[in-house]
């Protein structure tokens, strides 16, 4: 345990220029049943990998009020409560659940007011430190969907919003209507059709949120050879290619176990040379 890495070593990232965090979170979605629908196999194992991020100095949390639904951001609190001064939970609303890997968009300001309000009682936050608008609804509007979160941040219930699952219009509707700090899109080595919006997080200061960060991770050669030659995961690979790409990608990586948080975390130690991130990048090309 003492000679563990901590996320700290991924050096910090700023989130609406008055929340620091380390560079490496944790997403909570795994922390649910099969389908993220209803509890996890174990309670206790699921409190017990909250317990040790925190332990490890992974200080920023991801989660939605879909998964489970409610059943992460329950654990959260059931686990963390009271929490660390220095620790920021990011949640999300914009998704309903109607069965397992069920996931219909409901992004009515009314579902999006009464989600939130949700999230504040299971989380037992008086503000949510970061809400996200979890995916754009084609029935509605985006700019009437973002203005529901508008009215939340007014009513400090929020205190900061970010955007999921966009491209650079609706990040600029959105933008329109109030500062946005982050971007939460899929993107891993072979899924990278976020390129331009990260380059965007750079020049705009704001923070990039992969999700399905490490998906393709093991069938891959190149990744297979760094990970081979170093003595590390392949996934471990993964991350850390993450965080050379880009100082605005904060990945998330989740887990329901506690050996694989402490793998993946220790991601965070790991420094890849230019020539193994430009083999990377042409990995999938």
């Amino acid at each position: 345990m003492t000679n563990a890495v901590h996320a700290s070593q991924a050096g910090p990232i700023d989130i609406g220029g008055d929340l620091t965090v380390n560079r490496l979170g944790f997403g909570a979605m795994r922390l649910t049943g099969s389908g993220i629908w209803g509890p996890p196999p174990d309670l206790d194992v699921a409190r017990a990998v909250l317990r040790r991020a925190v332990e490890l100095e992974v200080n920023f949390i991801d989660t939605a009020d879909s998964y489970g639904p409610h059943v992460s951001e329950t654990l959260i609190a059931e686990a963390l409560f009271p929490y660390p001064d220095d620790l920021v939970i990011a949640t999300k609303g914009g998704l309903e659940r109607t069965g397992p890997n069920q996931w219909p968009v409901n992004g009515r300001p009314e579902h999006l007011k009464s989600a939130c309000d949700g999230s504040l009682q299971r989380l037992r936050l008086e503000q949510i430190p970061l809400y996200q608008l979890h995916r754009p609804d084609p029935s509605v509007p985006y700019g009437e969907s973002v203005g529901a979160l508008v009215e939340l941040k007014e009513q400090g219930k929020i205190r900061h919003i970010g955007v999921s699952n966009v491209n650079e219009e609706q990040l600029r509707t959105a933008q329109a209507l109030t500062p946005v700090v982050s971007i939460q899109n899929r993107y891993n080595l072979k899924d990278r059709a976020s390129e331009t919006l990260i380059d965007l997080c750079e020049q705009e200061s704001l923070v990039f949120l992969p999700w399905a960060p490490i998906q393709q991770a093991g069938d891959n050669a190149t990744i297979a050879e760094i990970a081979s030659r170093r003595g590390i995961t392949t996934t471990q690979v993964v991350l850390a290619w993450l965080l050379a790409r880009s100082p605005s990608i904060l990945p998330i990586p989740g887990t329901g176990s506690v050996e694989h948080l402490e793998a993946n975390v220790a991601a965070a130690g790991i420094e890849l040379d230019s020539r193994e991130v430009a083999d990377l990048n042409g990995s999938f090309s």
